[in-house]
């Protein structure tokens, strides 16, 4: 069986899709590959995702990531939007859904580590229900 390819997306492919894309090889290479990109792009992640990565489950995204744009990604089954209204027209797909959540860009660490703690739990829902057949 061939896994899925699911994009995760935001405006500038920084920080929550970077996080997504960290946490879904993490946590789910086994039902899906994770790709992140944006609509625009940033020299670099964001600095507060790469470090608080590497202390919560010792994931260094610069190592393997970096901010992508759209054409960039292969073709994909799924597209997951961060909660940034994104409208990704030319980026066929089966199945695409809105996680909503907030940008914790210039926040502080407790929140971005709730918005990492959502992403986590939100790849662990994607998992099931892409292993147990209820999402293609």
């Amino acid at each position: 069986m061939n896994k899925p390819k699911i994009a995760f997306i935001c405006v500038h492919n920084s920080c929550r899709s970077q996080i997504a894309e960290a946490l879904g090889k993490y946590l789910a290479a086994n039902a899906f590959e994770s790709y992140s990109a944006g609509t625009e792009t940033k020299p670099q992640i964001n600095q507060d995702a790469v470090r608080l990565m590497k202390q919560l489950y010792d994931i260094d995204m610069e190592r393997s990531q970096y901010s992508k744009l759209l054409e960039d990604l292969p073709p994909v089954d799924l597209v997951v939007t961060m909660g940034c209204n994104v409208q990704c027209p030319n980026l066929p797909c089966k199945h695409r859904e809105d996680w909503g959540l907030d940008d914790p860009t210039g926040k502080s660490d407790a929140e971005f580590e709730r918005t990492i703690q959502a992403i986590y739990s939100k790849i662990e829902n994607l998992r099931e229900r892409i292993m147990d057949g209820t999402l293609q």
